[in-house]
């Protein structure tokens, strides 16, 4: 039978071929469309094949990333997206659950899991869990259109018991938390009094029939709400109000009440005040924190607490990572608005938003308090703070001692034991053990060097529980943590002592800190001998002085044999310079002599005639002189280059022996033929100075003009050329109007030929000596991060692809050498302090070419500048002039630093103790003596 159908089936092929062998020609270009297209499809589907593979892997990326770091809110979002492109729904909502726990979630985010909750709810029994979820969704942040769509959804359910008063419910909530807003609130109101219009509909009697008394009241009622609805939203301030002014007088049977229509023309004077703030917000970029803040201002004098409260939800609606903002917030709601519920949300908002931000951790705990939250669920909130990851190791210190006050206050210290002295007790002890072992371990430094939560515990201990056994070990501790050698602690103990203690404990104390006390011995001395003087006996006393004055002597001969070093070392210096002056005045002469034989020989190339030549080099032999226009003083080079300095050039010099090129030659000749001016002290304001350029640069004037031409309208630019014609770097360009000089600010640190380009204002020294212009800020910078140990091959591309997945990166900068070379430091900005902290944790030590890279929040250390002293002033006399470039760096000062202290006693110590000037002066505060030219050489000399 197989065979039978198989000659059959190879009959009917051939039979077929044969039919079809006119048809083949015809087809041929449509089979070569068709098996293109089937191409086409096989590797496009060959490519999703890849796309999807890529997807999963990624995926299983970021959920291994997750367990690693749950706390990183970017790869939670990309996690999100990724699950949402994949269609993978259950694992969807439970990584969307899982952020939620952790962080508020955006107005975006909300929307799109409550819409795909809804479409996925098949049942009636599943509504539950969705008004529950919108539940938690309005409480992350006051968002108009969450709440609409909450509204239109329980429309929904209307059909179920009480469903109309559920669906009034969550209007009359959404017009509460968003009804006052300018822009948006329209939208609740209006979609409110649509639903009661619909069911005014329904409760109409049919056409033509005659309505029963009990229907006739029930759409009297329904008239009844929504004259009310149209009058409630027509006496609050919404833009186009008018409008729906408008629609009232065309709905309405009846006239517009007098009182509607007074508090409806009230409503747009408010509006016609608003309206300046909502369009500065409209055309802001963000984060708006400026107009946000001019309007919570505007509504704060107003004095409207709703209208307050809704303009602070919003600005934190756009910026939720500012703690300085949420601060503001909760602090106004503690003092004015003072509302359990309220209050405790908004701080509970807070510290989810900014868990990194102590301050915020600190209200939060003080505003349960406030509000008697139970025991539990403050210690709850404190553990949760602990493990928020703070930035720094004092910011530990400070939540403890927060939530020790808290303890503090719960214990009845009239009781000599109770539960909640020994839960302090405790706390105490943990928190010196917390802050040794975790906080020093992660930091490398102690968060709490002085000790103030053991001195805050001895303090408790002595004033309040009468224990000052307990107090007197707390301190000793205390000074064996290396708090010894400073006067003001003992003098705090001390203190204590005198309060709580006896005089036996008192004279102890002090006589250690005499002889332990390195900062302040002389103020330890005296309070020994007040403390004798008021209440010691004969002995107590002679065995003071005896202790102090063996004390001081002690103190006395260091001093004086660090004087002696230092008068040895700066003699040693000032021999050594000596030594060198006639080698430098040696090599001086002979770089002379090379220069004159190198120009001597290339004038002799150049002409014959030997006059000239005996010129150029009389010249060469005289300093140039060049006259400054503003101030009339005679500069020489020299004097040039130290203003260079002064204002900003940092290039170095070009060899004065370097030979003429002849671009070169032809600026010398239009240097000669010039007048020897180079600014304008009266233009400064349209005037820039530019430094660091290329001395080897081709044309200054050419190529800086067309780089300031986008500026304004360029006046002039004025390079700086030596006496032969070599361009010096640096230059002035002068606009035509200021605000084009202001623009050009803007080019500083562009590179131009391999090297940063300096611009700076043009201020004239004299008249503004404190003038100082530096780019960058000084301060601690929590959203940026400072990088050091990185391979001078590294780009600016590569280090933004390693920053870039532990959050959004706004700047990278590469720091650079004045020539442009990089020096393996970096400062990258990130978009909010909690990116930059996750960012330190997990960068710090990590490898990039071979390179170990260390991470750490940008703190740069405060701009030092030389502090005038009047008093250095009088005893050194006017300032020397030590040449055309000042002071060399290696020369030391020849007065002793013993001579440069205080001649009479501070008024007040470091440790806050003001001192008696009534009491007998000690040796160490004796004024010195002027001392003559003679003196002072004999002091030098040893004699």
């Amino acid at each position: 039978m197989a065979a039978i159908g198989g000659a059959a089936e190879e009959e009917m092929r051939e039979a077929r071929a044969s039919e079809d062998e006119g048809e083949k020609e015809g087809d041929g270009e449509e089979e070569e469309a068709d098996g293109e297209s089937e191409s086409e499809e096989s590797s496009g589907e060959g490519e999703d094949a890849d796309a999807e593979k890529e997807n999963e892997a990624e995926i299983q990326r970021l959920e291994e990333q997750l367990s690693i770091n749950v706390f990183d809110y970017n790869c939670h979002l990309d996690l999100i997206k990724l699950l949402h492109q994949e269609g993978e729904l259950v694992k969807l909502r439970r990584a969307r659950q899982k952020m939620s726990e952790l962080f508020p979630l955006t107005e975006e985010i909300w929307l799109d899991w409550l819409k795909d909750e809804i479409r996925m709810a098949s049942e009636n029994s599943e509504r539950d869990k969705i008004y529950d979820l919108f539940e938690r969704a309005v409480k992350d942040y006051i968002c108009p259109e969450i709440w609409l769509e909450y509204a239109q959804y329980s429309i929904g359910g209307i059909g179920q018991e009480g469903g109309i008063d559920k669906v009034r419910s969550i209007f009359e909530r959404a017009l509460t938390a968003v009804g006052l807003h300018m822009t948006k609130g329209a939208a609740i109101w209006e979609a409110y009094r649509e639903f009661e219009n619909a069911i005014l509909e329904t409760v109409q009697p049919a056409a033509g029939s005659v309505p029963s008394a009990e229907q006739q009241q029930t759409v009297s009622a329904q008239l009844g709400r929504i004259h009310v609805l149209f009058r409630r939203q027509l006496g609050i301030p919404l833009l186009d109000m008018e409008a729906t002014y408008a629609e009232y007088e065309e709905w309405s049977e009846e006239p517009v009440p007098e009182a509607v229509i007074r508090n409806y023309k009230k409503a747009l004077q408010q509006m016609a005040k608003c309206k300046p703030y909502e369009e500065a917000l409209l055309v802001a970029e963000t984060p708006k924190l400026a107009e946000y803040q001019a309007y919570i201002e505007f509504e704060t004098k107003a004095g409207d607490p709703a209208r307050i409260q809704l303009t602070y939800e919003r600005a934190l609606a756009e910026n939720c990572l500012v703690p300085d903002l949420w601060a503001r917030y909760t602090q106004y709601l503690d003092r004015q608005l003072k509302v359990k519920e309220l209050v405790l949300s908004a701080h509970e908002r807070a510290v989810r938003n900014c868990p990194w931000t102590v301050k915020l951790w600190n209200q939060y705990l003080l505003a349960m308090e406030r509000h008697h939250v139970e025991h539990e669920l403050i210690s709850e909130n404190f553990e949760k703070a602990l493990n928020a990851g703070f930035i720094q190791a004092t910011d530990y210190v400070e939540i403890w001692q927060a939530y020790l006050d808290y303890l503090r206050r719960r214990v009845d210290f009239t009781q000599d034991s109770s539960k909640e002295l020994e839960e302090l007790r405790s706390a105490f002890a943990h928190a010196i053990e917390y802050l040794k072992q975790e906080v020093e371990e992660r930091f490398s430094e102690s968060g709490d060097p002085s000790c103030t939560v053991m001195q805050t515990w001895a303090r408790i201990e002595a004033r309040l529980c009468n224990n000052m056994q307990k107090a007197r070990e707390l301190w000793d501790s205390i000074m064996t943590k290396g708090n010894a050698k400073y006067a003001n602690m003992w003098l705090e103990y001390y203190n204590l002592e005198r309060a709580h203690g006896d005089t036996q404990h008192c004279r102890k104390a002090l006589h250690r800190a005499v002889q332990c006390t390195n900062d302040y011995p002389e103020h330890v001395c005296e309070v020994l001998l007040m403390l004798e003087r008021i209440e010691g006996t004969l002995e107590d006393w002679d065995a003071a002085v005896q202790k102090t004055e063996n004390r001081l002597a002690r103190v006395n001969e260091q001093r004086v044999k660090v004087a002696e070093k230092e008068a040895v070392l700066a003699k040693q210096e000032a021999q050594r310079a000596e030594q060198q002056k006639p080698s430098r005045a040696e090599k001086k002469r002979a770089a002379k002599k090379s220069r004159k034989l190198k120009t001597g020989e290339k004038r002799k190339a150049d002409s014959d005639d030997g006059e000239w030549g005996r010129e150029e080099e009389e010249e060469a032999e005289q300093p140039s002189k060049r006259h400054k226009t503003g101030g009339g003083d005679t500069l020489a080079e020299e004097e040039v280059e130290d203003m260079e300095m002064e204002t900003g050039l940092f290039g170095k010099n070009m060899p004065t022996n370097a030979g003429l090129r002849p671009k070169e030659a032809a600026a010398a000749s239009k240097w000669k033929d010039t007048p020897k001016t180079f600014h304008d002290s009266e233009k400064d304001n349209v005037t820039v100075f530019v430094s660091n350029l290329s001395y080897s640069m081709a044309e200054p004037e050419v190529k800086l003009k067309d780089l300031f031409a986008d500026c304004g309208d360029v006046v002039e630019v004025r390079p700086i050329f030596t006496n032969k014609g070599v361009f010096r770097g640096y230059c002035y360009v002068e606009f035509k109007e200021e605000k084009s000089a202001l623009k050009a600010l803007s080019l500083d640190r562009t590179d131009v030929e391999g090297r940063p380009m300096f611009v700076s204002p043009c201020v004239d020294k004299n008249k503004n000596p404190e003038f100082k212009v530096f780019k960058y800020s000084t301060v601690l910078e929590k959203h940026k991060l400072f990088i050091s140990g990185l391979p001078f091959s590294c780009t600016k591309e590569e280090l933004e692809e390693v920053c870039k997945a532990h959050g959004n990166v706004k700047e990278i900068r590469l720091v650079t050498t004045r020539a442009g070379k990089p020096k393996g430091l970096a400062y990258v900005e990130f978009e909010n302090e909690m990116q930059a902290s996750q960012a330190v944790l997990k960068m710090d030590g990590l490898t990039i070419k071979d390179q170990i890279i260390k991470v750490a929040i940008s703190n740069p250390p405060a701009r030092r500048f030389p502090e005038k002293s009047e008093a250095a002033g009088r005893a050194m006399g006017p300032r020397q002039i030590y040449g055309a470039r000042g002071k060399g760096r290696t020369q030391l000062s020849m007065v002793p630093r013993a001579l440069h202290r205080q001649s009479t006693p501070m008024a007040k110590a470091e440790n806050g103790m003001a001192q008696n000037p009534a009491a007998p002066s000690l040796p160490m505060a004796e004024e010195p003596k002027k001392m003559s030219n003679a003196d002072f050489a004999r002091l030098l000399l040893n004699k």
